[in-house]
């Protein structure tokens, strides 16, 4: 039995070595596993933590990479199912010093996108304490839809704390408006929604932090905590009835790649909470493992042990505290 649940689509992702060429004119790739809900679900179990990852993948070498390294990194492949009907999606990942890198997917009618709602009756939930849901997978095609409606259906049936992150992928829908219209519906379903500034431009028309917070706390069935995600800023953190808080970022002196920065910033909240942490630490941790993250190459590669993190959160700390002091000094 695991303590976090998460479905979505694994992907291999060959990653361009050759800085800041093309896709079209990069020679030289490295492979990783990755895709957002299995990085989540990766460095939440290399904290040490117990978890569940559904979903189907390929039998094919690339889904027999993945299911090595799903196996690699002590997640459960109980229900990780393996079909030779389908094959396992890809995608392509430029190399950039400054921005966020391009990328080109390889995912169209894979075996993940086929996944059947039915398959989830066989999931035993009984001793789950967390169900982690992104947009992408309900992105996929209609039979991810009405998968991830009906986990997450059962999730709330069972009393399990439900995460979302909206995690857009506009190429996956048909359009804009469907995109937020559906987006938007399900993050009225779980319990804490995280999305980021960026997202809430699109999904609320607004980047501030408390219009996007109290558009998803008015909408909410489920839905008593929003955390905005605002970069190297940190967080903005709203509870349904009580007094809001921001939560301060941590610095990042050089970024490598900030593909699985958001993931990695789930992982830390999700890590925080299964531990008994309060809402404010858990936050707190899930910044500091997004930062970590930005500072590596793959898409999961940045995402710490245990001792790391309390090296990092350390060192930032006597970082900080240098900083004050040398601020206190009078010139």
């Amino acid at each position: 039995m695991s303590e976090l649940i998460t479905i979505g689509e694994p992907m291999v992702v060959l990653a361009s070595q050759d800085e800041d060429l093309s896709l079209t004119n990069a020679v030289h790739f490295r492979k990783f596993a990755a895709g957002a809900e299995l990085n989540v679900a990766i460095g939440v179990a290399r904290l040490g933590h117990s978890v569940d990852y559904v979903s189907s993948i390929g039998d094919d070498p690339f889904g027999r990479f993945i299911f090595n390294e799903v196996k690699k990194n002590q997640i459960s492949t109980k229900y990780l199912e393996m079909t030779t009907e389908y094959w396992t999606g890809h995608y392509l990942k430029q190399r950039v010093t400054t921005g966020d890198p391009s990328v080109y997917y390889f995912r169209k009618n894979s075996a993940a996108a086929n996944y059947n709602p039915t398959q989830i009756d066989q999931i035993d939930l009984s001793n789950v304490k967390i169900g982690h849901l992104s947009g992408i997978f309900a992105a996929l095609s209609e039979s991810t839809l009405a998968t991830f409606k009906h986990l997450n259906a059962k999730l709330n049936q069972t009393g399990v704390l439900t995460t979302f992150d909206p995690n857009l992928r506009p190429s996956l829908w048909t359009s804009e408006t469907e995109m937020i219209e559906c987006t938007n519906e399900l993050a009225k379903y779980s319990r804490i929604v995280m999305p980021g500034v960026a997202e809430g431009a699109i999904l609320v028309g607004s980047r501030d932090p408390v219009k996007i917070a109290n558009y998803y706390l008015d909408q909410g069935i489920e839905t008593t905590t929003v955390i905005v995600k605002t970069g190297a800023d940190g967080a903005y953190v709203k509870v349904r009835g009580k007094t809001p808080f921001c939560v301060s970022g941590f610095q990042v002196n050089h970024v490598v790649d900030t593909v699985g920065a958001g993931d990695g910033f789930a992982v830390g909240l999700i890590s925080g909470l299964l531990e008994g942490q309060s809402l404010r630490k858990s936050v707190e941790r899930a910044c500091a493992i997004g930062a970590l993250a930005v500072q590596a190459p793959g898409d999961n590669d940045g995402y710490p042990t245990r001792a790391q993190l309390q090296d990092f959160l350390t060192q930032q700390k006597k970082n900080r505290r240098v900083k004050d002091e040398t601020n206190d000094v009078i010139k």
